[in-house]
Parts: C-alpha cells; structure tokens; sequence
C-alpha cells in the first residue's frame, strides 16, 4: 500500500462518517415539518420492510403539518402503525386514502434534549473520524517498518500531517452541521 492510497482510504472513511451524520441530522426534529423526519421510517409492506418513501408521497401542507399519501391505499394502516411506533412521539390520523400528521410544537426542555442528542450524535462521529485516523496512522507506521517499501521517513511524516488536517476538516464540518441544527431546533 503507498502513501496516496492511505490517505485516501482515510478520506473516504471519514466522508462516510460525515455523510451519515447529515442523514441522522435531516430526520431530527426541529420546529418546522420536514418529509425528512418520516421518510425512513421503516414500513412492514407486505412482508417486507420498506423506508416510508418508496411507499407514499410526504407533502408539507402546513408548517406544522405532513400529509402522506401512501401509492397502495391498502397500506394506510401500516403506515399508521410505523408512524406510532417509531419513537418520534407523533400521531398520524388517518383520512380515507392519505394520513394526515400534526407535529406538536416543542417545549423548551424537549428543544433541549433535542440539541444534546445532536451534540451527543457529533460527539460519534468525531470517534468514527478518530478511529479512521489512528488506522490511518497505523497504516503509516507499517509502510514505515516495511523495507521492501522504500518510502523515505519525511514522506510517512508528511503523510501523517495530512491526515490530521483531514481529521480536522472533518471535526469541523460536523461542529458546522451540528451546530446549524441546534440552532433550528432553538428557533421557535
């Protein structure tokens, strides 16, 4: 293994790590509705688990309000069911083939349980980008110890610098991610 394909090994970890936290961010409720905040949701259609987008169309009719019309009428009640049992504390109401969802407004505590489980959630993927660092770094000690390399000691030093600027462009893309969406959650 050479050096550039290290790094770009470490890169692309990391950019998974980032990836992921974004889409965990995009399903957190904030005041608004979002489709985002239901859309994975995992349906049982007809035996098989499906995200709630490949089964139904989520509008935003009104600011505190998502309207679901599912492509199959006869799924209304699955939808239903996933919806109450997916933690989000939300009640779909059903109306002859779509399902209408009213987000209650959210207290000041729950706005605060909602921005430490974002930091909390940061906090994950700065492990993950560690982690992809240290075997990252691990890679670079072996290229190192290994003779038939010939890959000169200023070379493995230069690499490991710029890995911890990846690091560091990363951890600053999830504070910029987590802290836009804490900001959301607080605005009411």
């Amino acid at each position: 293994m050479d050096p550039d394909t290290i790094l770009l090994e470490a890169e692309e970890a990391m950019t998974k790590s980032v990836e992921h936290l974004k889409k965990e961010l995009r399903g957190m409720r904030t005041g608004r509705a979002s489709p985002a905040l239901i859309e994975f949701i995992k349906v049982d259609y007809y035996g098989d688990m499906q995200d709630l987008k490949n089964i139904a169309a989520i509008s935003v009719p009104e600011p505190a309000q998502l309207l679901i019309k599912p492509f199959d009428a006869s799924s209304i009640q699955a939808i239903k069911k996933a919806i109450e049992t997916s933690g989000l504390g939300l009640n779909p109401m059903p109306e002859g083939k779509q399902i209408r969802v009213n987000l209650p407004s959210l207290t000041g505590d729950r706005r605060k349980q909602l921005v430490g489980h974002c930091k909390k959630m940061s906090e994950e993927t700065k492990i993950t980008l560690r982690n992809a660092r240290r075997d990252a770094n691990k890679l670079a000690d072996q290229l190192k110890a290994d003779p038939k390399a010939h890959v000169p000691e200023d070379e493995i030093e230069t690499l490991k610098e710029e890995i911890q600027k990846l690091l560091k462009k990363y951890e600053t893309e999830a504070d910029e991610l987590v802290n836009k969406k804490a900001k959301e959650i607080e605005d009411i």
